[in-house]
Order: structure tokens, then sequence, then C-alpha cells
């Protein structure tokens, strides 16, 4: 087996309504189709092109009720979890950090930034409502001035 690419990551939160919020107006994603499971949840795309894979998928999860999709995921599987545990951080390529920056004050999204002369970059630190990290690499051209 070779892998290929990153195909989705899942994110687990009670707030499915404010990563909804955080993924679309902040990050940029479109909501799309999700196929019909037995439990909450939203698919995030790049584009409003629906033929690729949706690169993030939130799953709801009731805290009131941990049970609720053993089912599906397992035993206790479904209990809320808040930030990124073991798991440090997800970090994606991006363009146009300027309206990024501009969507993150417009939101009040702190976020910090660091720059990696020696690969060219730019980097942008920052997290979603469950708590995961973000890294965000722009071209190091991007991040000069405000």
């Amino acid at each position: 087996m070779t892998v290929t690419k990153l195909a989705h990551y899942a994110i687990r939160t009670a707030e499915l309504e404010a990563s909804r919020r955080f993924y679309t107006d902040v990050m940029g994603l479109r909501v799309g189709y999700r196929p019909p499971f037995p439990f909450p949840g939203i698919w995030l795309y790049q584009q409003d092109d629906q033929s690729t894979s949706a690169v993030v998928h939130i799953i709801g999860v009731d805290p009131d009720d941990s049970k609720r999709d053993e089912g599906y995921w397992g035993i206790g599987s479904s209990k809320p979890r808040s930030g990124t545990g073991s798991f440090d951080h997800i970090a994606l390529l991006a363009t146009d950090w300027p309206q990024m920056r501009a969507r993150c004050q417009a939101h009040r999204v702190d976020y910090v930034e660091r720059r990696v002369p020696e690969l060219g970059l730019h980097q942008v630190f920052l997290h979603d409502p469950s708590g995961v990290m973000l890294e965000l690499n722009y071209p190091a051209v991007e991040g000069s001035g405000e």
C-alpha cells in the first residue's frame, strides 16, 4: 500500500454550528453533500465543485448521550473531546494571507505568525472551536506587511 494524499480530516464536536461558522466564515470552505449517516454532521469542500472529496468532516456528538452512536463508532467513541490530545496539528497549504488575516480579525480569531525563510514559508497558527490547531502555510512573500 502506498499513501497518495490526505483525503480529509474529521473533527468531533458538541459545537456543530460554531464549527460550521469557523470553517465557512473564517477558513472559507463550503458546506456540501454528505451521505445520510445516522448522526449529525457537515462535510466541507474547498470549492463549489463537489466532485472532489470533502476536506473536513465535522461530526456532531451529544455530550449528554455518549451511547447514541455506539453501534456506528464503537463503545465510548461518542464522548466529546477537546484540544488535539497526542495529535498536534493539521498543516494546510494556502494562498492569500491578507484575505485570511482580514477574516480572522473580523471574526476575532486569534492567530500566531512565524516565518520559515529556509522553506520560503509564512506560517499562521490558529485553533478551531474544538481546539484543533491548524497550521496554514503561505508563500513567504504573502507574510510581508500588514
